[in-house]
């Protein structure tokens, strides 16, 4: 039987600073008492495997397919290098309160500690209160000495870069780059696929034995990238019915799809699979004129790499986010 667009479950993740969005802003129906913080749309980390939702493959994770279908799933180059380990992880992250100011290693150094890939990664903001913060770099020029003092006087957050974030936002943040997430946002984050983080400062919570963390200081400093950018913020200019790129990287390419009339997406000439996730309204997916599923606000779809072309029909106007290697 030919592949065909494909759903997952989603796996939530309690987070003590989890908040609403989940529930009030795309509707999620969550049989949870806990506090979820983190929905892992598509995951193939260890223990967090993906299961299929949708069609003749339902039940299957995402690295039973790839081991069945293997370079028809995620494109021949992505399964020579990353074998059966689905290379990104996507995920919608839903804050109340501030998350740990934290900082991710490289391919090398998590290589050599951890052996597992490194982090970079992306936020594009679903939604976001009026005051919500984000902290992303930092705001001048500082160095390992000045970090540690500060780590030791609490005064870390005076040299964090702070953007107001509002919907539409993005933030490329490249191994090594200190970083948060404010209160109230719900952001869609594409990464590499691992889970290694260094948290370096807990707003407080670290000193309370209830919520305390493990903190990482001394993995951190040696990671952290100390000079400061121009602009932490990604700059763009959406337009309807075209496309526009917003990340561009060695481990992943981010496009937004702003769709309110029937466009075509051909990818006979990728070689990897696409990753729709739907931001705003909802649209049919057809592909290669045969088959089809629907993508609706919160909703993630793997692409597979075997499919040459997607008609994108919108239902209402639609934005997306098109992720590719």
């Amino acid at each position: 039987m030919k592949l065909y667009p494909l759903k997952f479950d989603p796996v939530y993740k309690e987070r003590v600073w989890g908040g609403n969005k989940l529930s009030t802003v795309i509707k999620r129906k969550i049989n949870s008492e806990r506090t979820i913080g983190e929905s892992w749309e598509l995951s193939s980390v260890r223990g967090n495997l993906s299961v299929a939702s949708n069609g003749f493959l339902k039940g299957n994770n995402i690295q039973e397919l790839i081991e069945v279908y293997m370079g028809d799933i995620v494109g021949e180059k992505v399964y020579e290098t990353f074998g059966i380990e689905f290379p990104l992880l996507f995920k919608l992250i839903d804050s109340a309160e501030r998350l740990s100011v934290q900082v991710h290693p490289d391919d090398e150094t998590a290589l050599k500690r951890h052996n597992a890939y490194g982090k970079t990664e992306m936020w594009y903001v679903m939604d976001a209160d009026e005051n919500s913060p984000i902290y992303t770099g930092f705001n001048r020029e500082t160095n390992k000495e000045e970090f540690n003092a500060r780590i030791c006087n609490g005064s870390l957050a005076e040299i964090l870069n702070v953007e107001k974030a509002a919907k539409g936002d993005v933030f490329f943040l490249p191994a090594g780059r200190i970083h948060a997430l404010g209160e109230n946002l719900l952001i869609a984050e594409i990464q590499q696929t691992s889970d290694i983080t260094y948290r370096i400062y807990d707003w407080g919570r670290e000193l309370n034995p209830a919520t305390a963390r493990t903190m990482h200081i001394e993995l951190a400093e040696d990671v952290i990238d100390y000079n400061c950018c121009d602009t932490y913020k990604t700059i763009y200019s959406p337009k309807q019915n075209t496309v526009t790129e917003l990340v561009k990287c060695d481990y992943f390419t981010t496009n937004l799809l702003w769709q309110s009339v029937k466009t075509e997406r051909d990818y006979a000439a990728l070689d990897s699979f696409v990753v729709y996730m739907c931001l705003e309204g909802k649209a049919r997916l057809e592909c290669d004129g045969t088959r089809s599923e629907t993508i609706a606000k919160g909703e993630t779809v793997l692409i597979p790499a075997v499919i040459n072309s997607v008609n994108i029909i919108p239902e209402t106007t639609a934005k997306l986010l098109e992720v590719y290697i």
